[in-house]
Parts: structure tokens; C-alpha cells; sequence
């Protein structure tokens, strides 16, 4: 845990680290999703409901709060400020169900915003089951910190001692924006997630059934998703929240397993405990936006930004090469991006754009952006 607590004053060694860390995380997104270009010729993605329960019912209007999980690392922290400001400016806008807000804070301790975003404080994972090797803390810092074990683990602690008023809760990261007023898409007791083209239980029947036996039902049972963004109700949650932390950390035990699932593994984690306590989700993938891969907003919710977006000055995408323009969170790892980067050139995806003027419009608007203070 000390390299996370020192993050802001790292050393040339831990930099090297960062920087090969982030190179195999854009690898590893980017194999994802030349894959995801494949297989997507071959699916029919029209109809934004890709899967919902028959015996789904209809509730319109009930608001949820939002809760973020993050750490204390300056990374982390200007991401959770641009996502708040959007949460604000979106959650009274007409066709928005937001409620409350809630940055789950699992560093165990105090930081300076504390005061700028609503901030419940929950402890660490205790020591020894936050072990990592080197390169897999790169790859969690790189990812949020959301190491498989840590995010549900917060979420257990912050439900158990929190007073929620909200019917049910939107779980979030911090590098969501968003950019459509948000209502509730869940219905009832069933759920609201985004499906992930990479997350394939059937296509791991064999390390699945370590952990949702035969009697639970057939693998498709298992929805393929992640927990985030999930809208789901607050007392599914409490039910869910500690299976998904115990099979998250049986998971990590498993050799096998950790080796089949690498970064993904708590997103698989989420969806066995899901399926264990016989939730099924509805799959909406208008939920959210991936720039530079999904080209449009549209009607969708929530912009994530995982992946970097780099462009020559035709406006053409260079798939995994720094490009002349380029956009990427892991470029401001120490701290946050200056205000007023440059429009992409012309001919970059609306999705883009809109990514970029986003950030822009939060980072004006935001007291002390260039004087936070990131340590």
C-alpha cells in the first residue's frame, strides 16, 4: 500500500514503470478492441436493450445515488472532480432520476477534497490481501486502483455504515462523464448494466464453474458485464456486495484464473456473484460510450474514457501509435491535465470532440484547478 500513498512523489524507477505499465494496459485495450471490431461485424447491435428479464416491470421516476469509488492518488482525484461536475450540471436536467452522490474514499484517510465532493471514508484492504506483483500494480493504478479485491470491499464497508435515501444506487468510476441527463434504467428488482463485448463467461465454462456450480444453472446464467455502470437496487447490492468481494478474492487465489482473467478479473468477480444470487441484469448498450472506438453520443449516457485517442492531423486514427494529437488519461498520471487542451483536428468523431470540450468546460468552471494540490 506504501507506493500508493506515494504516488505523487515517485521516483525514476516507479516512472519507468508507470509508463511500461500504461504501454501493455493500451495494448491490452487496444487487442480487446480490434477484437471487439471483428465479432461486432457478425452481431446485430440495433436495438439498444440487448437483453432484458420477461417478467420485467416497468418503475419509472425512482431515484438513485451515485456512488464512486477512488483513492486518494492525484490520478484518481481530477478524475472524480471532472465526473462530479458533470454530475452536477446533469442531475436536474429534465429526464434525469440522479439523486445523491457519494465519492467512496478507500484510502482510510482524509484528502483535500473532501470539502469540493460529498466523501464517505472506508479502510483499505487489509495487509496481505492487497498483494500484487509489480507490473499488476501498474496495471491497477492505470485502471483507477480497482484492483479485484479493493472495489468491493468499499462497497461492503460504505453500504454497511452509510445512510443511503435513494431506493438504488449507480455504481461509478471516475473517468465517466456524462453527457445525456441519466434516468433509472433499471426496472424493478432487475438491474441496469452495460454489457462488455470482453467479458465471455461461456467462453470460460471450465474456470466458471469453480465458482458457480451446475446446480446454480447453465454459464449463460452469468451476464457479461462488470459492476460498473450498474444501476441497481440498494438492498440487491447489500445482498451481492460481499459474495462478489469473496469470490473476487477466491478468484485472485486461483492461478488459473488470475492468468485467464488478468484486469478483467473483478469485472468477473461482479458477474458470478450476480448470478449466484440469481440476478439477472437488463443489458442496455446505450448506457455508455467508449471514444475513439463508439463514434457517436447520441442518446447514450455516460462517456467512459479508458482509452487513449491518437490522431495524425487528418483526423485519422493510428490504432495503438502516439499520434500528432493525441488525448490520454494516462498522460497526466501525477496530476491533472492543463485547462484548455486543443480540439482534435478535423475529420475526429463527433465522440471525440465532445470528450475533449467536456473536460475543457469542467476544468474552466472548476476553483483551483491549476493550484490543486495533488500530494
Amino acid at each position: 500500500m506504501s507506493a500508493r500513498k506515494n504516488m505523487g512523489r515517485a521516483s525514476p524507477v516507479l516512472l519507468v514503470l508507470l509508463g511500461f505499465g500504461s504501454f501493455v494496459a493500451t495494448y491490452n485495450l487496444l487487442t480487446l478492441v480490434m477484437n471487439k471490431k471483428v465479432t461486432d461485424s457478425t452481431e446485430k447491435w440495433n436495438d439498444p436493450v440487448t437483453s432484458m428479464p420477461d417478467e420485467t416491470k416497468f418503475v419509472k421516476g425512482a431515484k438513485f445515488h451515485v456512488a464512486l469509488t477512488a483513492t486518494d492518488a492525484p490520478y484518481s482525484k481530477w478524475q472524480c472532480r471532472i465526473m462530479y461536475y458533470w454530475y452536477k450540471k446533469m442531475k436536474d436536467m429534465p429526464g434525469s432520476d440522479m439523486g445523491g452522490f457519494t465519492r467512496v474514499l478507500h484510502s482510510g484517510k482524509h484528502d483535500n477534497l473532501m470539502d469540493e465532493i460529498p466523501t464517505i471514508i472506508v479502510d483499505p484492504l487489509p495487509e496481505g490481501l492487497d498483494r500484487v506483483s509489480c507490473l499488476e500494480c501498474m496495471s491497477f493504478f492505470l485502471k483507477e486502483l480497482k484492483f479485484c479485491n479493493a472495489r468491493p470491499w468499499a462497497f461492503v464497508q460504505w453500504l454497511e455504515k452509510a445512510t443511503i435515501e435513494e431506493e438504488y444506487i449507480l455504481m461509478a468510476e471516475p473517468d465517466h462523464i456524462f453527457v445525456n441527463p441519466l434516468p433509472n434504467l433499471a426496472h424493478g428488482d432487475h438491474p441496469a448494466a452495460f454489457p462488455f463485448f470482453y467479458i465471455k463467461p461461456t467462453e470460460h465454462e471450465k474456470i466458471v464453474r469453480k465458482y458457480f456450480p451446475e446446480e446454480k444453472g447453465p454459464v449463460t446464467n452469468i451476464d457479461p458485464i462488470g459492476n460498473s455502470p450498474v444501476i441497481i437496487k440498494k438492498s440487491t447490492l447489500e445482498k451481492i456486495a460481499p459474495t462478489w468481494m469473496n469470490v473476487s478474492l477466491q478468484m485472485k487465489d486461483d492461478p488459473e484464473t488470475d492468468k485467464a482473467f488478468g484486469w478483467v478479473l473483478e469485472m468477473y468477480g461482479y458477474a458470478v456473484a450476480s448470478a449466484l444470487h440469481g440476478v439477472r441484469h437488463i443489458l442496455r448498450k446505450d448506457f455508455m460510450l467508449q471514444p475513439p472506438w463508439d463514434l457517436e453520443i447520441g442518446k447514450k449516457f455516460i462517456i467512459h474514457y479508458t482509452y487513449g485517442c491518437d490522431y495524425n492531423m487528418k483526423g485519422e486514427l493510428t490504432y495503438g501509435k502516439i499520434g500528432e494529437w493525441r488525448f490520454d488519461k494516462r498522460s497526466h498520471l501525477r496530476g491533472p491535465p492543463p485547462k484548455n487542451i486543443s480540439l482534435p483536428p478535423p475529420g475526429v468523431p463527433e465522440s471525440v470532440v465532445r470528450l475533449v470540450k467536456a473536460v475543457n468546460e469542467a476544468t474552466a468552471n472548476i476553483p483551483n484547478w491549476d493550484t490543486e494540490d495533488s500530494s
